[in-house]
């Protein structure tokens, strides 16, 4: 909120300024009108948002919408628009720019499209740059790359950024100086090592000492009889679409996966944005079509139409990255978890309410609170509801996708806890996915490594992320700042 108020995006008139001051380069922001700002928006300050997905246009392409910052503060014109835009593309590691010119943000990955969203804040080298959580959706090798790319960018253009973000390895790595905001107040404010040193707020030694700890609990139940297995699993998406016959040529977004997941542990699958994992998941609970085996409590899903499908899908629940995009702002948190009941007819109205009651209490929410709407809750919460919603059908695979990722340490820190706490006492069996390694070592037994769609490691946890023997995971350690 702080730094939508330095470029003036708040909801003016409902969110007004009593008192204070806003100087840029000696120049008083607080009073200016909307066109002195937009002289300054993308040009002399530039933003990087959180949510790339939000804030890029649905409707246009990735070249329209680089070249659009560049067209109307920079007055460039094709050729050299192009140009520069395939040159921005380059700079912030996308992969074959040129085919990515005309992909819309809905074709990329989370991190493809947060580097969309850099390219765009850094086009016209502003003088300040405003990043607001820019590496929350890239994996820790890019995670270093974009960082890395900010400060060599910073010392050319002696660029200053205002860094918001809840990851305190980043900060570490990044900040010349801190400032700690809690409850909409600055309550320290240091130089970097100073702060991380010698910490002067209860709030900030709670952050810092915020963080996953430890290796994952050996399962209450010692049965090591498979609940999940995919043999030679291979996802492919066309490349050509011909108006007449079949495609010629296609991408494999997963090749040839086999893997065994036993009753009560956590896989841990990690790699690169990009990689395969969501794929992987989506094509576990067949929502995408792959070839291969997927074999679920002996029940072989690859054979199985929807209709046979569907009463196991109660046993396999999902919980998304961003628990705000997955809960539905129309409905009540009780109707938000008793969905599944509904749909699997399951549980007349008064038993309904008492399961809502019994899963909330579970996972740290109060039940007061089920008539309330998604909005009026704390990211940390929201993802709480996110897992009450699987919970309630009493799955036997959940499948856990980045639900840690948009979260601040302390609330991880939490949120990991209580995945722990409910696997030891219902024997739930986890697919974890995360590009954050040290949530991955908190939870997993076992870890499968992705690279391009293939698997590059996979075995028991503490022999992969301690010993690993590839160098593509000893990379994404090494590049793991709080490894």
């Amino acid at each position: 909120m702080t730094a939508h108020a330095i470029m003036k995006l708040l909801p003016y008139p409902v969110a007004h300024h009593p008192s204070g001051s806003i100087t840029f380069e000696g120049e008083e922001l607080l009073h200016n009108s909307q066109r002195q700002m937009q002289q300054l928006r993308g040009r002399r300050i530039g933003m990087i948002f959180q949510e790339p997905m939000t804030a890029l246009n649905p409707l246009h392409t990735v070249e329209k919408q680089l070249s659009e910052v560049l067209n109307l503060h920079s007055g460039l014109r094709q050729p050299a628009l192009r140009a520069k835009v395939l040159e921005l593309l380059h700079k912030v590691q996308i992969q074959s720019p040129e085919k990515r010119l005309k992909a819309y943000p809905h074709e990329l990955s989370g991190g493809q499209r947060q580097r969309v969203m850099i390219a765009m804040a850094l086009a016209n080298e502003p003088t300040l740059l405003i990043a607001d959580e820019p590496t929350t959706a890239l994996d820790v090798t890019v995670q270093r790359e974009i960082l890395g790319l900010l400060q060599s960018l910073q010392e050319e253009m002696g660029m200053a950024i205002l860094l918001i973000t809840h990851d305190l390895g980043v900060v570490r790595h990044m900040a010349n100086r801190v400032a700690v905001m809690h409850q909409g107040q600055l309550i320290e404010l240091q130089d970097s090592e100073a702060l991380f040193d010698a910490p002067q707020q209860d709030y900030t030694r709670t952050l810092l000492n915020s963080h996953p700890k430890g290796m994952a609990l050996t399962p209450s139940d010692t049965n090591t009889e498979s609940l999940l297995e995919t043999k030679q699993l291979t996802v492919s998406f066309p490349l050509n679409k011909p108006l007449f016959g079949k495609p010629t040529r296609f991408v494999h977004a997963v090749k040839n996966i086999s893997l065994k997941l036993p009753v009560g542990q956590t896989l841990g699958v990690v790699g690169e944005s990009g990689s395969g994992k969501s794929t992987l998941a989506m094509a576990i609970l067949r929502l995408l079509d792959a070839q291969g085996e997927i074999i679920f409590q002996e029940n072989k899903l690859h054979k199985l139409n929807e209709k046979k499908l569907r009463p196991l899908r109660k046993h396999m629940q999902v919980v998304f990255q961003d628990p705000f995009a997955s809960l539905s702002p129309r409905m009540t948190v009780a109707e938000i978890i008793a969905e599944g009941l509904l749909v699997h007819s399951l549980l007349n109205y008064a038993n309904r309410e008492q399961a809502v009651i019994k899963v909330m209490d579970e996972v740290g929410l109060l039940a007061a609170d089920r008539h309330r709407y998604p909005h009026e809750f704390s990211g940390g919460q929201r993802q709480r509801i996110a897992i009450a919603r699987a919970l309630v059908l009493n799955p036997k695979l959940l499948i856990l996708d980045e639900p840690t990722s948009a979260l601040d340490r302390a609330v991880q820190v939490q949120v990991i806890e209580l995945l722990r706490d409910l696997q030891q006492k219902r024997g739930l069996t986890y697919l974890f996915i995360s590009h954050d390694l040290n949530v991955v070592k908190a939870l997993s037994h076992q870890v499968l490594v992705m690279k391009d769609g293939e698997m590059i490691e996979y075995g028991n946890a503490r022999e992969v992320l301690e010993k690993p023997q590839q160098a593509y995971t000893q990379r994404l350690l090494q590049a793991s700042f709080l490894n």
